[in-house]
């Protein structure tokens, strides 16, 4: 292929974004996208489930105690916590979690989900 030839095909090419960054970067980027995603449908579900609670508890099928209810968001809100360590863990046994492209990465992926 000649010079020209090559210019014009990369002329035509769209810029992609983030093609240029390095893999740290990209990595903390997909594992933020990933957990604020993840956080919004543990959130969906809980929200479901406790009008759904709500619901069976105001037709009198079940009868809703307000501390065990509380106690089970708690429980999961615990466990959410366990799952954000568990992914900055991974990342730190990849030595991504402590460069600031992972960083940066996971912040700009929290931003897009």
């Amino acid at each position: 292929m000649d010079q020209n030839a090559t210019s014009t095909l990369a002329s035509k090419i769209p810029d992609l974004p983030y093609i240029d960054m390095g893999s740290g970067f990209v990595i903390g980027m997909a594992v933020g996208y990933f957990f604020k995603k993840s956080f919004k449908i543990l959130l969906f579900l809980l929200g479901t489930a406790i009008v759904l609670l709500f619901a069976l508890d105001q037709f009198e099928i079940i009868e809703l105690h307000k501390e065990q209810l509380a106690h089970t968001v708690e429980t999961g809100t615990g466990m959410f916590k366990q799952f954000g360590l568990f992914l900055k863990e991974k990342l730190a046994d990849f030595g991504f979690a402590g460069t600031g492209s992972a960083i940066a990465g996971f912040a700009l992926g929290v931003k897009m989900g």
